[in-house]
């Protein structure tokens, strides 16, 4: 019976984590164990996935919590690496690009275990964005690299990288189309006074947008001025909360709500009428659920999503902008394609047939 340690530690990996747990339930030849770093420590950004998602608990749980960059990776790193030295998992499985990705992959890489990167090859080209580093890093210290899209094969044989490459799909699809339906009858939002289509959904949490004060008031100035027409729904970060208390930054015309779960936040992407975010998940989300976005960055890993019409990038520090972007999303922007690229929904089962047959 071979051994993975999965490695999460924030929402997006928790949500990847429960399409590869229930890929992994259904084979016989695998057991995995989840550590979890405590990347995303509050309940509404954590213990509500495993929950809801049926994710098994995790082996290990680091409570590492909130710090710098180098601080919080440093931990992670110093503990994983205890972790995986005293269990000799015979692979490890990381995802995405947090700080919880590069440390379990360089733990694993510096005591010789094999590593597999979910989501490999994705390029925002931004190397500003603590997320680039972590990405081109992990990707490098793999041996597998499962790859959501034909752009990011594509990125990867640009660095060299060509061995252990697969294109599976995108293992958020395999979790978005399994809980659409449960949202539908579930999620708190069903019976209540929130009508579909009747409201924008705003989610900001990334580091060069909360820890900018231009950037921060620009959005939620752009967020204002679209509240005009229609209700602004902002489930907020904890982060996001307490850098607008230090600063003293309100917008009484955004509805400020608690971080939701999986259910609400599917129901919430699926009924609004437009998204604003600088979620790389949420761009997709929004895509999945048929829902347009405009994505507060200047760049995005997800290119297949602007290329599609379904997404628009808008400079996060220029409101006019963001609104601009909103206002043409709103009434019928670009016209709207579907995207192959994301599978069909068994990326995760695709995944396992490759690990089983690589550690049989």
């Amino acid at each position: 019976m071979k051994r993975v340690a999965t490695i999460v530690g924030a929402r997006p990996q928790f949500i990847k984590a429960a399409a590869m747990s229930w890929a992994f339930r259904r084979k016989t030849g695998v057991v995995e164990e989840l550590i979890h770093t405590g990347q995303h420590y509050d309940p509404g950004l954590s213990d509500v996935f495993f929950r809801e998602l049926e994710i098994p608990a995790p082996r290990h749980h680091l409570e590492i919590g909130s710090g710098s960059h180098g601080a919080q990776t440093g931990e992670m790193l110093k503990q994983v690496e205890r972790l995986l030295e005293a269990d000799r998992p015979d692979l490890v499985l990381v995802y995405g690009d947090t700080n919880s990705t590069l440390a379990g992959a360089l733990a694993a890489a510096k005591l010789h275990i094999p590593v597999a990167h979910v989501e490999a090859g994705l390029r925002s080209f931004n190397r500003a964005m603590p997320e680039e580093i972590n990405r081109i890093v992990t990707d490098h210290l793999s041996t597998w690299h499962f790859c959501p899209t034909r752009k990011a094969v594509e990125h990867l044989r640009t660095e060299g990288l060509t061995t252990g490459v697969h294109l599976v799909g995108d293992v958020m699809f395999d979790v978005a189309l399994k809980t659409a339906e449960r949202s539908r009858t579930q999620s708190r939002f069903v019976a209540g006074a929130l009508q579909p289509k009747s409201f924008t959904l705003a989610t900001v949490h990334r580091a060069e947008n909360t820890d900018d004060p231009t950037r921060l008031a620009a959005i939620l100035g752009a967020l204002s001025t679209l509240s005009k027409r229609l209700k602004i729904i902002f489930p907020i970060h904890p982060r996001t909360r307490r850098v607008m208390a230090e600063r003293g930054l309100t917008a009484k015309s955004i509805e400020f709500i608690d971080p939701v779960g999986m259910l609400d936040m599917t129901w919430l992407e699926a009924n609004a009428a437009l998204i604003v975010t600088d979620s790389g998940g949420v761009q997709k989300e929004a895509y999945f659920h048929q829902t347009p976005c405009v994505t507060v960055r200047t760049e995005t890993e997800w290119v297949e999503t602007i290329q599609a019409g379904w997404n628009s990038l808008a400079d996060p520090g220029d409101s006019g902008a963001i609104v601009a972007a909103a206002t043409k999303a709103l009434e019928g922007g670009l016209p709207r394609q579907q995207i192959a690229d994301y599978g069909d929904g068994h990326a995760a089962d695709a995944i396992v047939s490759v690990l089983e047959r690589a550690l049989a």
